[in-house]
């Protein structure tokens, strides 16, 4: 599966920014899908996670409360809205599939990754 991910920006924190990736390649729903993060000079960090069907999610305790992770499987698309942004929040952000089960995207692991979109989040 071919990841796409746009949205990024820069914003004053505080603000918004929604995030989307948009998959080609395989049937969408066969995958279950995340977001991951990496700032200058971090390591990537987990963001959040999203089951085949949406039905269940899971966020890194950094992002809980201010991100929510959707999917529309017919537009074969997943999205990460962000709110309350903070600096801290300032990374690449990045997408990625997995066969699954949740669980592979939590622990970092998924098979498939797209590219990065920038997220800048000034004070």
């Amino acid at each position: 599966v071919q990841l796409q991910a746009s949205g990024g920006g820069l914003v004053h924190t505080g603000g918004s920014l929604r995030l989307s990736c948009a998959a080609s390649g395989r049937t969408f729903s066969d995958y279950v899908m995340g977001w991951f993060r990496q700032a200058p000079g971090k390591e990537r960090e987990y963001v959040a996670a999203i089951s085949w069907s949406g039905g269940s999610t899971d966020y890194a305790d950094s992002v809980k409360g201010r991100f929510t992770i959707s999917r529309d499987n017919a537009k074969n698309a997943v999205y990460l809205q962000m709110n309350s942004l903070k600096p801290e929040d300032t990374a690449v952000y990045y997408c990625a599939a997995d066969p699954g089960p949740i669980i592979v995207i939590m622990t970092g692991r998924p098979r498939f990754w797209g590219q990065g979109t920038q997220v800048t989040v000034s004070s």
